[in-house]
């Protein structure tokens, strides 16, 4: 405890002495000044921000249709539909200039003919480039139709039937050489078997679900079969670019979900295929616009006569005993509420060298079907059985209707019992093929503006393998070739009116009627141009 004190006050004497030097340190010193600060230069105002615009949403329309698409290959789709997302997305030497029947250079910049007619050659665009950047050139042209040539999918007779030989003189030069001179070549090169198609097409096989696409103003980026095609715009388009970027296509089970979906305002359009009543309905609605596009648009009846099936319809006597039997005028009346015409040939009305020559067989003539059906062996006691096939979605819900009305018509003859059968397009169009259904319904949108697109792939020897072979007749060929090649118009139109005749004598197509198609828009679409080709040009929409 004593040393402890002693330290204690060691300590405290220490610190006293350090207290008394500090404080004389401090009060004998004067304080120095605070260095002063170089004044700073003046800053510059900085000009205000310019705000950043709020984006544009991106532009995009809706599109709701009934249709299917069947196969996304040029070598094998044959119906209209699907030929329409193809122009869409791909395109051909050629092309219908929008709005007209008028024939303009697309891929190629021009042609010249040789030999004749016999030789075609063609001088492509230098900055055709696919989708995704790989350049097109003449070879992919000519890859492209010697693929539908190998393939022979359904609408390879296009190219088949006139087609020797195609070859690449070089890089953008493609010479076509013809079986025989031909009066339309030019309209033929405007049709998806001649589109050039990406090289990720498999090669010598139908390659349904590819979406590569050609060269074209949109590309697809999304499908999901029978419910949406997403379609966005090429950024490697040689065109004007679309006037809408983004286009949806929804796929709806039936007109009546259809409607709902536009009266909602769930689509911006809806196309292919809404009903009469439909239509007269939703013209009185002021939010929409209804447009009718002009008809060279065709409904029809097959009676398959394909030697190598079992069916009565071989028989031509039956096939004109169904083609009296048939009552146009009660067909549109009934089912289409008077917005069709009855047609009376497959060539339509107001095409040049139209004759209706079924109007010989009357409308609902009764006792001519009885005669006919006689002399094949059917009256009321051995009834003809008939398998009428109708597809649901397709052409829209009137065709079960139509169905129903033709089966009474046939049936009021009191000689034909008729069984209906239905399947989904896929199916139906597989069925077709594979001559698989006695007696169907189709339509016929155009091709190509010409008699021979609504004679030819019907009515000539492997050209209609799409419905099965369905008629083969040596004499038919025969005209449909003369047809083909005759330089005149005024000739043509002799043999169309021969084949017409023949037509009429053989029966195995009865035509129906002839109508126009229904698009109704959303009041602000603006850009919706339809001519006879019936083609929508999406990227004509604005």
């Amino acid at each position: 405890m004593g040393i402890a004190m002693k330290s204690g006050k060691k300590l405290v004497l220490i610190l006293l002495v350090i207290g008394i030097l500090l404080f004389s340190g401090c009060a004998g010193e004067q304080p120095k000044e605070a260095p002063k600060e170089t004044p700073k230069p003046a800053e510059t105002p900085k000009p205000a921000e310019t705000p950043k615009p709020t984006p544009t949403p991106e532009k995009v329309y809706v599109i709701g249709v009934t249709d299917k698409v069947t196969d996304m290959d040029t070598a094998n789709a044959y119906d209209f539909f699907t030929w329409e997302v193809m122009n869409n997305v791909m395109g051909g030497l050629y092309r219908y200039k929008p709005g007209t029947t008028e024939l303009e250079p697309y891929l190629a910049e021009s042609y010249e003919v040789q030999e004749n007619g016999k030789v075609y050659i063609f001088h492509l665009r230098k900055d055709l480039k696919f989708a995704d950047g790989t350049p097109c050139t003449a070879q992919d042209v000519v890859r492209s139709i010697k693929r539908v040539m190998e393939i022979a999918g359904d609408p390879s007779w296009l190219v088949t039937d006139f087609v020797e030989d195609v070859t690449a003189v070089d890089d953008y030069t493609v010479k076509f050489t013809l079986t025989k001179p031909i009066a339309y070549f030019l309209s033929l090169t405007a049709t998806p078997p001649y589109f050039p198609v990406h090289p990720n097409y498999k090669p010598n096989e139908i390659d349904s679900d590819q979406t590569a696409g050609g060269v074209g103003p949109y590309k697809i980026t999304k499908w999901v079969r029978d419910q949406e095609l997403i379609l966005e715009a090429n950024p490697y388009f040689f065109g004007e670019k679309p006037k809408t970027p983004k286009i949806i296509i929804r796929f709806y089970q039936d007109a009546t979900t259809l409607r709902l979906a536009i009266e909602k305002g769930e689509i911006d359009i809806a196309w292919r295929t809404l009903t009469p009543v439909d239509i007269e309905s939703l013209k009185a609605n002021k939010n929409l616009n209804v447009k009718e596009v002009p008809g060279a648009f065709i409904r029809y009846l097959v009676l398959n006569g394909n030697e190598s099936t079992e069916y009565p319809t071989k028989d031509v006597n039956v096939r004109r005993g169904i083609a009296a039997a048939i009552d146009r005028n009660d067909l549109n009346q009934r089912v289409f509420l008077g917005t069709m015409e009855p047609l009376y040939s497959l060539v339509p009305k107001g095409m040049w060298s139209y004759k209706a020559v079924f109007q010989e067989y009357g409308d609902g003539n009764i006792e001519l079907a009885k005669e006919y059906l006689a002399q094949a062996g059917y009256n009321e006691n051995n009834k003809l059985k008939l398998e009428l096939w109708w597809t649901p979605t397709h052409y829209g819900d009137t065709e079960k209707d139509l169905a129903q009305v033709v089966k009474e018509q046939l049936e009021a003859t009191g000689v034909i019992e008729v069984e209906l059968k239905s399947a989904e397009w896929s199916t139906y169009v597989d069925y077709a093929r594979k001559s698989a259904m006695m007696a169907s319904f189709f339509g016929w949108y155009p091709d190509y503006i010409d008699p021979d697109d609504y004679t030819t792939p019907f009515l000539k020897s492997g050209a209609n393998s799409w419905l099965g072979y369905p008629y083969s007749n040596a004499e038919m060929d025969e005209l449909l070739e003369k047809a083909a090649i005759a330089s005149t118009q005024d000739e043509r139109t002799k043999y169309y009116e021969q084949i017409q005749d023949k037509l009429k004598e053989d029966a195995p197509i009865i035509p129906l009627l002839q109508g126009k198609l229904t698009i109704v828009t959303k009041k602000d679409v603006k850009g919706v141009v339809l001519d006879p080709t019936m083609l929508f040009r999406y990227y004509l929409l604005k």
